[in-house]
């Protein structure tokens, strides 16, 4: 189980890495165009430079910005030229019957694939059959189409693991808590979170009231010795 930083902004990431619960990061075009006034690459680097201070290699998916498939593998290509040094850079690539020639082109050339927006079991077994080491399920975009996400989850996950299959499922389209428990409880391996429910996911009001109790009754009993 791990839960990665859906986010290309460096303060939420590091307050996230602080904390020691993330195990990746991914970004997409829209995530990256949030960061105003920021160069696309120098972002990147950004993210790279906060991660590698943490004495951390993690996954670090950013994604190609064409629907053209030669424009993808240049563009990909660059990427990874320009960032040899991290070896958690991995390429999302959406899944679609040109794009799963893009990852398996791009796994020949020994590079790390996130085949995203998939919706589906096929979508997914496609691009693990093609070679991604990720496929990324989009759950409440599963549900805007009227299917039930947690069973498309469930149904992945039981093929890739029924069939050895060695591809990683990431869940996202995160809009709330019980997306995060539910993606989980239904065999995802990894859910991409935004950051504005990481204070949320460890806040309850009986565990404040709980710690006040505790420090409460302490302080009335050191008071009487």
């Amino acid at each position: 189980m791990s839960i990665f930083v859906d986010s290309a902004n460096v303060t939420e990431i590091e307050q996230a890495l602080h904390r020691g619960f993330a195990a990746g990061i991914t970004t997409n075009p829209s995530i990256m165009s949030k960061e105003k006034g920021a160069d696309f690459r120098q972002q990147i680097r950004g993210i790279i430079k906060l991660v590698e201070s943490y004495h951390l290699v993690i996954p670090l998916s950013v994604e190609v910005s064409t629907t053209n498939p030669k424009e993808m593998v240049k563009q990909a290509t660059e990427l990874a030229s320009e960032f040899h040094g991290y070896s958690g850079l991995n390429i999302k690539v959406p899944i679609g019957w040109d794009e799963l020639a893009v990852i398996h082109e791009l796994k020949s050339l020994g590079l790390n694939v996130n085949c995203t927006c998939c919706m589906s079991l096929n979508q997914a077994l496609m691009g693990a059959a093609a070679g991604a080491d990720f496929v990324s399920l989009f759950y409440n975009r599963i549900k805007d189409i009227g299917y039930d996400a947690r069973v498309v989850v469930d149904n992945v996950r039981r093929v890739f693991t029924e069939r050895s299959v060695r591809s990683r499922i990431i869940v996202g389209s995160i809009r709330h808590i019980v997306d995060i428990n539910e993606a989980f409880l239904a065999g995802a391996d990894i859910v991409t979170v935004p950051p504005k429910f990481f204070m949320h996911m460890v806040s309850h009001p009986k565990t404040d009231e709980a710690v006040k109790q505790f420090l409460s009754d302490f302080s009335g009993w050191t008071s009487r010795g």
